[in-house]
């Protein structure tokens, strides 16, 4: 069996498949610990020895993860989403609701917020922890009065001269047929061109999925930073696989080949800053993830607030207009930036 038809079928095996032999070593140690808990007997040496071999397993695991075993932790169910940001990271959050043309889309979440004495507008895809929440949710998937909304609030928030922070957290814009009826692309790309007008500083965090239009929805900010395992792509690896090669098996060449992770997208200069995750991904510790993006965001909103409100437009259209320029190529990767 050839290298590359070993990790399919490895992938093969299911999404988290690289985190068995932690969650067996896992096992081993709650066992340990009920037996301690249930008896006299002393175990304790063996319990700190496992949890040793835990860490030095995790560390080894996480620092040779492919790109879609990147994909896979960034989809995890337990990973914080942007309801657990509000509930654990702001000191206060006061949500706004609909597009005053159709509707109130679930899947986005818009309101003002406080973490301190920085106030803001949030601007989020939610999807839900529970499945009933993630149903009603969509699953994070944004109909068109959801980018309505997003936009409506952000020019509010312009008026009032409050900074606007976005989290990404989609695998993409719904492709329904009502969604497309009530003008899906032109609502993202409404959104899209109305950042670039808005005079107050727009930071953006990709906190999960960043999947194509809908991530970009409202992914224009003068600092866009991606938590460490999530992912940004113009496409999901699964639909990428479906077109290129018409075989689901290929997701995992798909992934790496879209250059997707924190560390590609960097490299890349499309993502301006990586925000470092607990060890083993944030879903093994979503309390501290939480208290890593209060602090993440307090500092970048305090160093956006120095550029003078006059200058952000003009220093955004430069951002994007020299985004990912390759030299010798138009725009010119040279070109002068601020």
């Amino acid at each position: 069996m050839s290298q590359s038809e070993e990790k399919r079928k490895e992938n093969s095996a299911g999404p988290m498949a690289f985190e068995r032999p932690i969650q067996e070593l896992e096992s081993q140690l709650r066992e340990f610990e009920d037996l301690s808990d249930r008896s006299n007997l002393d175990v304790s040496r063996e319990i700190a020895a496992l949890r040793d071999r835990i860490h030095a397993s995790i560390e080894e695991t996480y620092a040779e993860l492919s790109p879609w075993d990147r994909v896979n932790v960034a989809r995890h169910p337990e990973r914080p989403v942007t309801s657990d940001y509000i509930a654990g990271a702001f000191d206060d959050f006061f949500e706004l609701h609909g597009d005053r043309t159709f509707g109130d889309d679930h899947a986005m979440v818009t309101g003002f917020a406080r973490i301190g004495e920085q106030r803001f507008l949030l601007v989020g895809h939610r999807k839900g922890r529970t499945m009933k929440e993630r149903l009603a949710c969509n699953f994070g998937c944004a109909h068109p009065e959801g980018y309505r909304k997003a936009l409506r609030k952000m020019q509010l928030a312009a008026r009032m001269g409050l900074p606007i922070v976005t989290l990404i957290n989609t695998p993409g814009a719904y492709p329904g047929i009502g969604a497309e009826e009530r003008g899906q692309a032109g609502a993202i790309a409404e959104s899209i061109l109305g950042m670039f007008h808005l005079d107050v500083p727009i930071l953006s965090v990709v906190i999960g999925e960043g999947g194509s239009g809908g991530a970009l929805g409202i992914g224009v900010g003068d600092r866009v930073l991606m938590m460490e395992y999530a992912y940004y792509s113009v496409i999901s690896p699964e639909g990428c696989a479906a077109i290129l090669w018409k075989d689901g098996s290929r997701t995992p060449d798909a992934a790496t080949a879209l250059k997707l992770t924190s560390v590609d997208l960097m490299e890349l200069g499309v993502v301006d800053g990586v925000i470092d995750e607990p060890r083993g991904g944030a879903h093994r510790d979503r309390q501290g993830a939480i208290q890593k993006m209060r602090e993440v965001l307090l500092a970048e909103l305090t160093k956006l607030s120095e550029i003078p409100r006059g200058e952000l437009i003009s220093r955004r259209r430069d951002k994007y207009r020299h985004l990912g320029a390759i030299s010798g190529r138009f725009p010119a990767s040279g070109a002068a930036k601020t």
